[in-house]
């Protein structure tokens, strides 16, 4: 599968999951939305890892750069 998600992206949801990581030990979000937020920062880093968004390929949304091939 082709990457859709640009350097920029990546390192935005690298950065909320840690934020959203931090929320929950520090106990500020707890209970269910406290296990939701901890889900949600487990596939922002997945997909930031791997570079690709299954959402973003069913909406055709791509934030990577293309590179143009020389001749």
């Amino acid at each position: 599968m082709k990457k859709n998600m640009g350097a920029a992206d990546r390192i935005v949801r690298l950065l909320l999951a840690a934020l959203m990581v931090y929320l929950y030990y520090n106990q500020v979000v707890t209970g269910i939305w406290g296990i939701v937020l901890l889900v949600v920062s487990m596939v922002f880093v997945l997909t930031s890892l791997i570079g690709l968004c299954p959402l973003y390929s069913l909406l055709g949304i791509n934030s990577c750069r293309i590179r143009k091939q020389h001749s």
